[in-house]
């Protein structure tokens, strides 16, 4: 049975991801801070992560010998704050989420990935290729996990490396997170939106994952029929 890592495993597209690859038959290990969420997670093998703390990172790897798959997903967003206004601090710490957090649990789990010849899918956004008014944090961390995947890609010859990059995602906790528990301002963002669902990006997600092993998916970008390309987004209600 192949061995499947998913980081960001407690909420959204992590929890959707581990739940669709134990159904299409891999053995899943769901990796978070919130064990008691992973717990409710049927059939995913929990494991306590922090991917800010490098001593949780390293026992990951410890619980892991074997991985034939790594799904970075951990990350989120914590502001929506013009340039002039960012708290330096609070970018600080999207950068170690989105970015750092996804160099150590790559890193750690290099070994187990090389020797099963196994893959990489790094949970990116169409934030790493647009820009939008106030996501600049954001936006810098999600485009250097495109640089990441990019440069992965290159330097690792007998591993696959792939990005599944999605719009408007409208999961219980990422607009909350970033609006510090505002739910009522959260909501307003997807207000008249037919957004994306979690459970749509796991399924993009599984299918670069089976793919034959001689096909790289390099990137996958999926977004809402109503958001356009400039990020700017098509109300109708």
């Amino acid at each position: 049975m192949p061995v499947a890592v998913v980081t960001g495993a407690s909420s959204g597209i992590g929890a959707a991801t581990a739940v669709r690859l134990v159904a299409e038959g891999w053995e899943v290990i769901g990796a978070a801070r919130r064990l008691d969420r992973l717990a409710a997670l049927k059939g995913v093998r929990p494991q306590a992560l922090d991917v800010t703390d490098p001593r949780s990172v390293e026992q990951l790897a410890d619980a892991v010998p074997h991985c034939d798959l790594l799904v970075a997903n951990a990350g989120g967003a914590f502001d929506l704050d013009r340039l002039a206004a960012a708290d330096v601090d609070t970018w600080a710490r999207m950068y170690d989420v989105n970015v750092l957090g996804l160099v150590r649990t790559v890193q750690v789990l290099l070994p187990a990935l090389r020797s099963a010849k196994g893959h990489v899918i790094m949970t990116g956004s169409t934030a790493g290729r647009w820009v939008y008014e106030g996501g600049g944090g954001y936006v810098a961390a999600k485009h250097a996990v495109r640089s990441l995947r990019d440069t992965l890609r290159l330097e690792e010859d007998d591993i696959r490396v792939s990005e599944v990059a999605p719009g408007m995602v409208n999961t219980e906790e990422f607009a909350v997170n970033r609006f510090e528990g505002d739910a009522a301002r959260a909501a307003a963002v997807y207000e008249g939106v037919d957004a994306l669902t979690a459970e749509d990006c796991a399924d993009a997600i599984v299918w670069v994952a089976t793919r034959p092993a001689h096909v790289n998916i390099d990137l996958v970008v999926l977004t809402p029929q109503q958001q356009q390309a400039s990020h700017k987004v098509v109300r109708r209600s």
